[in-house]
């Protein structure tokens, strides 16, 4: 059977690399890809992700080739990204802790997310896509946080690119709190690499000067103790899979998280990229 996929974008804008780059792979495989934004708008790629030859200043090389600044355009350009489910009308919210109703509202939503996480039953894995614009509607996402927990309450598949691996570090059931990423091997955004200027997003006319967060202490701190984060500062490409997580730094990544994702899959491999 054609195994399917839950592919999360945001937006605000994902780096086209990260969203063409395992969508082919996975498409040349033969899986159904499913789309999903937090309210349902259709997700713009970055513009930069669009311009072959844009040069990153932390990397001091290209990082936006003609093939995949041209397919990224393609993909803007279809309809394939029109209709993306609605993440806000599917789970559930968390009621606030002061509402009168709070013991009833908060069984309710417990019941509905139950509900919800039951329908994730039908994908075999989960994609997130990374960018500037998951910093601002995909990391503290409570209803995403929830789509995440309940692919870890099934064991199935996890995968995020660059910022949107922040997602895994804040994704924590309301009474524990516990990180699910604690005692993992994961990898992320360094803080060699993060931009000292012009990070923007799409829909949002502001520089925002550097990312929002250094995600490489987010990591660090999530994963201890017993886990690792891996920065791959000097290395082309850096991606972890710890199942049932599976994470890539950046873009040079993406192709190479989609490939192991159907190795997951396929194979059932568990572990790749540290010792």
């Amino acid at each position: 059977m054609s195994k399917k996929i839950l592919f999360v974008l945001s937006e605000y804008g994902y780096w086209g690399d990260e969203g063409v780059g395992p969508m082919e792979v996975l498409d040349d495989a033969g899986y159904e890809i499913n789309f999903m934004t937090p309210t349902g708008k259709k997700p713009p790629p970055l513009p930069p992700s669009m311009e072959p030859g844009f040069w990153d200043p932390p990397l001091d090389k290209v990082v936006t080739d003609e093939y995949y600044a041209n397919r990224t355009r393609e993909l803007d350009q279809s309809d394939r990204l029109d209709n993306p489910i609605d993440l806000s009308s599917w789970f559930p919210q968390r009621p606030y802790f002061n509402h009168a109703n709070f013991g009833h509202d908060l069984e309710a939503y417990h019941n509905k997310r139950a509900q919800c996480w039951e329908q994730l039953e039908e994908y075999d894995a989960l994609l997130m896509a990374g960018g500037s614009g998951p910093m601002i509607d995909m990391v503290n996402n409570q209803r995403l946080h929830d789509v995440i927990l309940g692919f870890y309450q099934h064991d199935k598949l996890i995968a995020a690119e660059c910022y949107a691996v922040t997602c895994l570090a804040f994704a924590r059931d309301f009474v524990d709190r516990e990180c699910i990423i604690r005692g993992k091997h994961v990898t992320g955004h360094a803080l060699e690499y993060d931009w000292l200027d012009l990070t923007g997003v799409v829909g949002i006319d502001v520089n925002f000067k550097t990312a929002f967060y250094p995600l490489e202490h987010i990591l660090r701190d999530a994963v201890a103790p017993g886990g690792k984060y891996h920065g791959g500062v000097g290395k082309s490409i850096s991606t972890i899979l710890d199942y049932p997580f599976l994470t890539g730094r950046s873009t040079q990544d993406s192709r190479l998280v989609g490939e192991l994702m159907v190795e997951v899959l396929e194979i059932d491999l568990r572990k790749y990229g540290w010792k």
